[in-house]
């Protein structure tokens, strides 16, 4: 029996021509034939887009990374909180009515001044004006640092839990008071805030203590 190659199929169809009948086999087996050949062919081809040293799987996009979009709602969920740089952080801009002594800060205000008669111990006096002014005290840090004395103290706000830091060195103490969550409601990009109420809470404070601190009211006079 020998092997005759069909050239006119998309595959090369094998057929068999015996030594005693010299006619081809039927189409039905030239189809059964091709029909296996073309099978193994697509399964050639799969397993070269699977396989891991195959350029064939290898798609241009798969390695590339792509920005990840960022909203005001999305940020605000990330509350960064400590010294930075050895100072008091400046206001988040997702975070409304947030004050902060930073200069760098959009919601600026003047730290507080220690009279020289209330230097001893003005941490603790602190501690305790905070204690009679705010509801629910509860001071998570209280440490010394290269920069000073520094104080993270939760209370509560008018929408939820706010955060209040201060850094006590010498006679002054940077300060910032801010929500610790933020809300907004759909589809509005700008967060509600108690736009006084950290304002309003630090001036109680100060009066508690006795202490007092500049404005730009009071440098225009």
């Amino acid at each position: 029996m020998s092997l005759i190659l069909h050239s006119t199929s998309p595959f090369l169809i094998p057929k068999y021509r015996s030594p005693s009948n010299p006619i081809f086999c039927s189409p039905a087996s030239s189809y059964k034939v091709a029909t296996i050949i073309s099978s193994f062919g697509s399964l050639a081809i799969a397993l070269s887009l699977t396989s891991p040293l195959s350029s064939l799987a290898s798609f241009p996009f798969a390695s590339q990374n792509f920005p990840i979009s960022t909203t005001p709602y999305s940020q605000s969920q990330s509350l960064n909180l400590g010294l930075e740089d050895g100072k008091i952080r400046p206001c988040p801009s997702t975070n409304p009515g947030c004050v902060s002594s930073n200069p760098k800060s959009s919601s600026f205000a003047f730290p507080l001044a220690i009279p020289e008669d209330f230097l001893e111990n003005p941490v603790q006096k602190l501690r305790d004006a905070i204690l009679r002014t705010q509801r629910n005290v509860k001071f998570e840090v209280d440490e010394e640092t290269p920069f000073g004395r520094y104080l993270q103290v939760e209370v509560d706000g008018g929408f939820g839990r706010d955060v209040m830091e201060f850094l006590v060195k010498k006679d002054i103490v940077a300060y910032r008071s801010m929500a610790t969550k933020v809300t907004y409601i759909y589809p509005f990009t700008t967060a509600l805030g108690d736009s006084k109420g950290q304002e309003e809470r630090m001036n109680k404070i100060k009066v508690e203590l006795g202490w007092y601190s500049p404005s730009f009211e009071s440098m225009d006079n």
